[in-house]
């Protein structure tokens, strides 16, 4: 099957998550892109108050989450095919991404090494999320069960071969 044929093939929601700094944007653009569907960054519809939180090196607690995850899983909404990035740290927080999207939701889990995180974290520019925060997420991170419509995929990879992956096992669930 051709690059080209893909957008005829996968129709479904799909959240590229995991902690900070691994990869979530620039593996869901690509995603997106290759599906010719919308991206939706998760980062951008974080309220202004959790920005500030985190900007100001405070973690996140689950207060502040549920109502940016209920927005995330509504943006999710409809018959089209999607694409989002968010964190998604928890069971609960990815079933409740699904509750609000009202429609079976696909998660690409990017893991990688705190070392490669943090050198990555590091790297950045531009973004509210201090390196300071990395350890809160690394602590309350649940990985995906085997229960759960997911893949995981190691970071270390380079971004184009960690789409086709995410590419391959998606077309695969559709």
């Amino acid at each position: 099957m051709s690059m080209a044929e893909l957008p005829r093939f996968f129709s479904g929601a799909c959240v590229v998550m995991g902690v900070t700094a691994c990869g979530k944007t620039s593996v869901g653009e690509m995603l997106a892109e290759k599906f010719g569907c919308r991206f939706i960054e998760g980062d951008k519809l974080h309220p202004v108050a959790n920005v500030a939180k985190m900007s100001a090196g405070t973690a996140l607690n689950d207060t502040d989450r549920w109502p940016w995850l209920e927005t995330i899983g509504e943006s999710l909404g409809g018959h089209d095919a999607c694409v989002a990035s968010c964190s998604a740290l928890k069971h609960s927080y990815r079933q409740a991404i699904e509750k609000a999207a009202q429609r079976p939701v696909f998660f690409i889990y990017l893991h990688g090494s705190r070392q490669v995180l943090e050198r990555r974290i590091k790297a950045r520019r531009g973004h509210f999320m201090p390196a300071s925060l990395l350890d809160s997420q690394l602590n309350i991170l649940e990985p995906p069960t085997q229960s759960e419509r997911a893949i995981k995929l190691d970071i270390e990879q380079p971004v184009s071969q960690l789409v086709e992956q995410a590419l391959k096992w998606l077309l695969q669930q559709d």
